[in-house]
This record gives structure tokens, sequence and C-alpha cells, in this order.
């Protein structure tokens, strides 16, 4: 963002007529392409947008829906500037517009904290209605006021009271840090908390590979399991024969850790593709999310259709990172991933693994009808005790 500013305090632009509307240059800071492609008229654009009073502040935060991110970046400059040259904003205006769910959840967190600057009042009644908000960037603040209140409790020996605000505060957290924080406050009250359970992560799986990957050529490449799932199949593998073993997972937060399956020299393996295979009982058909964490190129498939891919590396890993939306079929579903690992030998590219979890539009886990109880702590199965051709379930 500070480079952003550098470059439109700094650019020389000239204009010649009036200045463009304000949805005229919104569709033209809309339109710039990847690589910079559009730069200069967006430069333009974004200088005349900046020019605009507060009244046109929701036109701009409504178009950051399905923008870039490099045209979310020119939006939210231009939103940035007209706030901070002062004058009346359209409070009621912005009031409606973060109400509206359907809206992007950057921006609505943007009106948020333009009315917390104004009117920090009104932006604290706000607040506790915020906690079950599908946004994670606007249910954060209500998450943290329940902590607050909890610890407050638990300071003054209000044991039930206490671990009411907190059981409320991990069923909206969804920060990773706002989780553990209420996790950790339940348990030291002798709180039992099931994050496996609570969150939805699928903990049984079948794991088959290494596969190939060297000169990440495996992404694209069609291996065996993408064609027909067989738990009783043998593949060729990048080093030899393979075949699908039974892996359960007893990390809190669902992590399926390939290099446990398949360890190699050093921290892991390199250049190798591997599959990891599960199946769900849904208890009726509707719409679900998959939220997937993976800091590795991946795919997934649910009963057999693409849902979404990634082909990149290393970009980081936190819980929620990917949100998908299926619709579940009422029974027996299917969800097969694919995880490429690269060449790259610093340690923190080492990482081969990923986390899913089934939920809903809010982030409240959806769980299968016959979901097994959670495997404790530190019994995971690495795959040295092969289960071949068992069915997992989550």
């Amino acid at each position: 963002m500070k480079l952003l500013f550098a470059f439109l305090s700094t650019a020389t632009i000239c204009f010649t007529g009036e200045a463009a509307s304000v949805s005229d240059s919104i569709k033209t800071i809309r339109s710039v392409g990847p690589e910079g492609q559009g730069n200069t008229a967006a430069a333009k654009a974004w200088k005349s947008l900046a020019q605009a009073n507060a009244a046109a502040l929701p036109e701009i935060l409504r178009a950051m829906k399905d923008s870039s991110p490099l045209s979310a970046n020119w939006l939210r400059a231009a939103v940035d500037t007209i706030a901070d040259r002062g004058g009346k904003l359209p409070q009621q205006a912005l009031l409606d517009f973060i109400a509206d769910q359907k809206q992007e959840p950057r921006a609505r967190r943007l009106a948020f904290e333009l009315i917390q600057k104004s009117n920090p009042k009104l932006a604290d009644k706000l607040i506790p209605g915020l906690i079950n908000d599908p946004s994670v960037e606007l249910r954060r603040d209500a998450v943290a006021h329940v902590l607050e209140a909890g610890t407050a409790k638990q300071t003054s020996k209000q044991t039930q009271a206490a671990v009411k605000d907190f059981r409320k505060a991990l069923d909206a957290a969804r920060d990773i840090d706002q989780i553990q924080a209420a996790t950790t406050a339940l348990r030291q009250l002798n709180q039992k908390v099931d994050l496996p359970r609570h969150f939805g992560f699928l903990m049984h799986w079948n794991v088959i590979g290494p596969f190939d990957n060297t000169e990440r050529k495996g992404f694209a490449t069609v291996f065996p399991p993408e064609k027909k799932i067989d738990l009783s199949a043998t593949y060729e593998g990048k080093a030899g024969k393979v075949k699908w073993t039974e892996f359960i997972t007893a990390d809190e937060y669902g992590m399926v850790d390939i290099n446990k399956a398949y360890p190699g020299p050093g921290d892991g393996l390199k250049e190798v593709t591997a599959f990891a295979y599960t199946e769900y009982t849904a208890a009726s058909t509707g719409p679900a999310q998959l939220r997937l964490g993976c800091k590795n190129a991946w795919k997934i498939w649910h009963n057999g259709q693409l849902v979404f891919s990634r082909d990149e590396y290393h970009r980081g890993i936190r819980i929620d990172q990917y949100q998908l939306d299926i619709n579940l079929t009422k029974g027996r579903n299917t969800f097969l991933v694919k995880l490429c690992q690269n060449e790259q030998q610093q340690s923190w590219t080492k990482q081969w693994q990923f986390q899913l979890r089934v939920c809903d539009a809010t982030g409240t886990a959806v769980l299968a009808a016959d979901r097994p109880p959670t495997p404790e702590t530190g019994t995971d199965n690495s795959g040295n005790n092969p289960t071949p051709g068992r069915r997992p379930r989550n």
C-alpha cells in the first residue's frame, strides 16, 4: 500500500476537461490487468476518483467486490484518501453496507473502520452484533470483546460465567490466535475442548504416493487416482510401486502431514506428488463449504468433480486459507486432494501438508453423520502400518 501511495504522489498525470465520473473512474480501475496492464489509465482514474466527495464512498466500496487484488488496492487507496480529507461521512449508507453480508468482506471491514474513526461510540454498539458475521474481518472485534469479558470473569472467580464466554468466543473465532486464547482459557478451567470435532476437520484418510513432480510437471500430469479411486490398486510411482495406505491424523487442527507418510532424506522428499482420499457421509443434501489450508500446489475433487486448484508453492498456510463452495449429496460424498511438492531446498519449503474441513458459510462445522471419535493426540498413523483398501470415514 505504501508503494502505491508513493507512486500516486510522484506520478505526473495530465488532465484535460472535467474529471471523469465516479462510475467511469471505478470502471477504469477495475479493468487493470495482470502485470500492471492498464496502470497508466488507472492512475489517472484514481486521481479523479480520489477527488470525489464522501458521498461516493459506498459506491467505491461496492466496487471492491470481485475486483482483482491490484484493483482492490487502488479502490481502497481512494477510500482512504477521501476519508482522510475530512467531511461528513454518509453514515447510514455505510451502516447499510456493513449490514449487507453479500458485499466483499474486506470492504465491509473498511466501512466499519470509517464508522469507528468518525463515531467510536456507534462502532462499539455494532461490535456485539458481529459475533456471528460471515466475515472473519468483522467478527474479530466481537470475539475479542467476549474474550476480554471472559478473562475478567475468570479473574473474579466467576467460573461458570467465564466458561460461557470462552465457549461463545471459541464458537465464533476463526483466527488462530483467538482460537488458541479461548482454548487455553477453557482448559485452564478444566473444560474439555475437542478442536477437530468443533471445527469439522477431516482426520481419517487414505494416501498414495510419491508420484513424480520433476520440473513441476506433476501438477498437470493426470495420475491414476485422478481417473478412478481403487483403494486396492497398485501403481508405478516415482521410485517404484505405490499403493494406498491408511493415514489418521491426531493434529488438533487436522493437519495431514504427507512427510510422515513418505519420509525422505533430511526434512522430506522433494519434486513429488501425493494424493489423499476420504469419504464423508452427509445427513442431507445442501450447500456447504470446504475450507482448506495448504502451502503447496494442490487440486481438490468432490464426488469426482474438480472443485478448484492452485499451482503455487510456499505462499504460506493458515486455517480457512481457501473457501470453496460445494453442494453436499445426502449420504456418501468423496474428497480427493492432490498435493505437489517442488524442488526448493530452503527449510521453509519442506512442509508437504494440508488441512481440510467441512462447514457452512459462517465457518460453523458441518459434521458427517457417522463421524468417528477424534483420534487422541500423538496417535497419528504415519502409514508405516498400512491398512490397504480400507475406506476412511469422517
